[in-house]
């Protein structure tokens, strides 16, 4: 019988080795996975490389774990703003390296991984600093650079509703990046507030469908994770 589910969060997160790269959703602190992100600071790895929309928001959640200096480099679209004082220290200390991604391109290229596409063209970038040393190409009239696909080792999601398959739903905005990242890495590890009854899904409400999630973790109270 398939059952993806567990509370065990420090022994599912064991998986993650030094030198890792982790996609981590969340757009700001919506749909981040908070208690997975203090797992992954209780485990205690570093030289990690982490993917994710911004850098991190006060000293809380992904903030949180930059400040232990575990992250080597991140990899995202919005890394200023103003309450991210833990990555603003640590870039001007030289402690992190930054890769600066379009929010476009970021999901555009994690979507590509997704699919299994060797590469993609987008406008977004050209004729910026963004675009040096790239190819580019003029196609119907517009100019493009070339960009390749973002995947990942490990990502880690928050959905609202999971059942013992891997299927997942997610509240509104807390979607976000969860669907595609679940689809870049090679092993996806989603946090539910709620494990339900196999079956308890409308199928059509079904946003990431299990074969893309190998460990649901319940975080939540509410947990009905019979057949």
């Amino acid at each position: 019988m398939i059952n993806k589910i567990t509370t065990a969060i420090t022994e599912t997160l064991s998986q993650i080795k030094d030198g890792s790269t982790i996609m981590i959703g969340g757009f700001g602190t919506a749909g981040q996975p908070a208690e997975l992100i203090d797992g992954l600071i209780e485990l205690g790895v570093k030289d990690l490389v982490i993917i994710n929309n911004n850098a991190g928001n006060g000293d809380y959640g992904l903030a949180k774990l930059l400040k232990t200096g575990a992250v080597r480099k991140i990899i995202c679209s919005f890394p200023r703003q103003s309450d991210s004082w833990v990555f603003d220290e640590l870039y001007h200390a030289g402690k992190i390296e930054l890769e600066l991604v379009p929010q476009g391109n970021l999901a555009c290229r994690i979507q590509a991984a997704g699919m299994g596409l060797g590469a993609v063209f987008t406008p977004t970038g050209f004729g910026t600093l963004l675009a040096e040393g790239k190819e580019t190409r003029h196609i119907d009239g517009k100019d493009y650079v070339l960009e390749y696909p973002i995947k990942a080792d490990f990502a880690l999601i928050k959905a609202q509703q999971g059942d013992r398959w891997g299927n997942l739903v997610y509240r509104k905005s807390a979607r976000n990046f969860g669907p595609i990242m679940a689809m870049a890495a090679d092993i996806t590890i989603a946090q539910v507030s709620e494990v339900v009854k196999l079956g308890a899904l409308d199928p059509e409400h079904i946003i990431t469908p299990g074969i893309f999630v190998q460990h649901v973790v319940a975080v939540g109270t509410s947990q009905g994770q019979g057949a």
